[in-house]
Order: structure tokens, then sequence, then C-alpha cells
């Protein structure tokens, strides 16, 4: 079994090490480091090579909205899970813009803050579900999130509409009976087309937009 190998960024102790014992329980998850601030991390990211970074947003000398860019140039693959005590929009949907996958609160359960782990290593997006309700309903539209000159094709919108719902490329290939390899590409397509970074934000644009399997 491979393991999902996380980088545990965070700058209290107790919290920090509260995290650790619960994910060392698990048998497909591994701990491969800790840091207590953004500085911290990027020289972790750079020995160990993790799947999943778990961050903290509010760190000293450097936090996770400035570490975020830093991660994304230096190990693109490395997916960014927020674990934060803050739920305000403007720190939502900047966190998201740098590249993170995954907003989760830290009165998340055991449950809900593992399958947040397991969705982000698998490319998914996982936002807290009090937190995507609220920035589906308050957020502003930026300009980045407007439909191009270029727009999506059938099949782009039927899977932009999957994604909305939380399926997976697998899942997504055999809804319209094509090969996953073929979803990766209308997913690439999409994001280039609305000028998005990763599947969190086309989750979050199509939801804003109301598009869904039921439309």
């Amino acid at each position: 079994m491979k393991k999902i190998r996380v980088l545990l960024v965070e700058d209290q102790a107790v919290v920090r090490e509260g995290v650790a014992a619960i994910l060392s329980y698990q048998k497909d998850i591994e701990v491969i480091g800790q840091a207590k601030d953004g500085i911290e991390a990027i020289e972790l990211l750079k020995q160990t090579k993790p799947d999943v970074v778990l961050l903290d947003l509010v760190m000293p000398r450097q936090d996770g909205l400035q570490t975020i860019p830093i991660i994304k140039e230096i190990m693109p693959e490395a997916h960014v899970l927020i674990l934060t005590s803050f739920a305000d929009n403007d720190r939502v949907y900047q966190a998201i813009k740098l590249g993170a996958e995954g907003y989760m609160l830290k009165d998340a359960t055991h449950e809900q803050l593992l399958q947040g782990i397991h969705d982000v290593a698998a490319g998914e997006a996982s936002i807290y579900p009090s937190i995507a309700i609220r920035v589906i309903r308050d957020i502003n539209n930026p300009p980045e999130l407007m439909f191009t000159t270029d727009p999506l094709t059938p099949r782009e919108l039927d899977t932009l509409r999957y994604i909305a719902n939380g399926l997976s490329n697998q899942e997504i290939a055999q809804k319209l009976f094509v090969q996953e390899s073929t979803v990766a590409k209308y997913v690439s397509s999409i994001l280039n087309k609305l000028q998005l970074a990763n599947r969190t934000q086309a989750a979050l644009y199509a939801l804003k937009k109301g598009i869904s399997t039921n439309n």
C-alpha cells in the first residue's frame, strides 16, 4: 500500500502534535515532517517531497498565504490542504486562488480531516461544507472566473458539472463512457479556458454559476 506522505505545518505545538498523533494511526498516511512556520516548511519540502502539505494560515515569520505560491513553484505536484481556525471568505478565496486544493477548519472531525487529506492527495477538491456554502453565496465574481471567448464544449461542460458534484476523473469517465485520459484532457482544457489553477477553483466556479448534474 502506497502511503500518503504528509508534511504538517502548524505553529502551535499542541495542535501540531495532536494532528500528528491522529494521522499516526492511519495505515495509509505517513507524517514525514513537521514545521512550525512557512520557512521551515519550505526547507522540509525540499528534503521530504510530500504528497500533501497540511498547512496552517496564521504563523510567525512566514504565514500560509505567503508559503502556498513557494510550495507550488518548488514542487507543483504537492497538494496543499489548509487547516486553520479562520473561515472568512477573503482568506478562503485567496488560499484557493494561490493554489490550495482544500480548506479545512480545525474544528473538523477526525473523519473530515482524513477525508480531506485523501481527497487532495487524489487531486480532488476538499472544502469544509460551511465554508463552501458561504463562499458560493457571498464572494464576488472575480474577472478570472468569467467565461472567455473560447466557450466550453458540451463534453467539457458535462465534465465541469461532474467536478462540481465531487466526482473523480475515473468516475467522470464512467459517466461519459470515455477513457480516463480523455477526461484529464477535458479538465485541462476547462482550467485553461476559464483561467483557473485547479479543480477546487473549477468546482467553486461551477457551483457559483449553478452548474450541476441536475441542470
